[in-house]
């Protein structure tokens, strides 16, 4: 980034967040995406907050070995993004509906990002890629029609969640709880442990954080539980 401006100059940077490494929940893209947008700042904005992307990808690559957009790009642009292509950059920003709440526990596991990314196939089935791009296509557009029905219908994930999900305890009965206590639907949180509800309005997300809370609280496993609206605008100056 600073060579792009041709700086004679660096920058000293101090982090302090409340989000764990090995949590599922992006630790190493906030980070990464955080570093960058102060950057910015303090350089006058020449970058745009799409532009600034890329440089958070490398961030992402001494995380984790890979330069993805995945996570940065929600941090950068808030609500949802989708990264049509890596190379080139091509990355479409989707205002979140504005009654869509989050639910995410974090079970105090560590699951490292290499682990989980070993237990997953090379290949996939045609069946089960057809699968996969048809809820894909339904999410994008359950998103941009704000149909909150088509949304819970198409998160449904066929290819990694039943590779992964052996991994995280009591993720079944999480997920079962959460499904019966109001969800949309539920899924693993990036790599996990932690994994995510979504539900329409603050009560029912309130009320699944509830029985999610208690599946732990049965089996003696320490957790954390947020639940929020999901951010439309992104990173900001506090």
């Amino acid at each position: 980034m600073l060579e792009e401006v041709d700086a004679d100059f660096g920058f000293e940077i101090e982090i302090y967040k409340h989000i764990k490494a090995g949590s599922g929940i992006g630790s190493s893209a906030a980070s990464s995406a955080g570093a960058v947008f102060a950057a910015n700042e303090l350089l006058g904005n020449p970058f745009t907050r799409k532009e600034l992307v890329k440089f958070a990808m490398q961030g992402e690559k001494l995380a984790s070995g890979n330069a993805h957009a995945d996570n940065v790009a929600p941090a950068l642009l808030g609500g949802f993004t989708l990264v049509r292509s890596s190379n080139p950059l091509d990355i479409i920003k989707i205002d979140s509906p504005d009654e869509l709440f989050a639910t995410v526990i974090h079970p105090q596991i560590e699951l490292k990002t290499s682990d989980a990314r070993s237990v997953l196939k090379q290949t996939v089935s045609l069946k089960s890629a057809i699968t996969q791009w048809g809820n894909v296509g339904g999410l994008i557009a359950g998103l941009y029609t704000q149909d909150y029905d088509l949304i819970g219908r198409s998160l449904h994930d066929e290819i990694v969640e039943p590779l992964r999900s052996v991994l995280i305890p009591g993720f079944d009965l999480i997920k079962q709880s959460a499904l019966e206590n109001g969800a949309l639907g539920s899924g693993i949180s990036g790599s996990g442990p932690s994994i995510f509800a979504l539900s329409r309005g603050k009560a029912t997300a309130e009320k699944i954080a509830k029985g999610m809370s208690a599946v732990y609280d049965t089996m003696n496993l320490p957790y954390e539980i947020h639940v929020c609206k999901v951010n439309d605008t992104g990173m900001r100056v506090i």
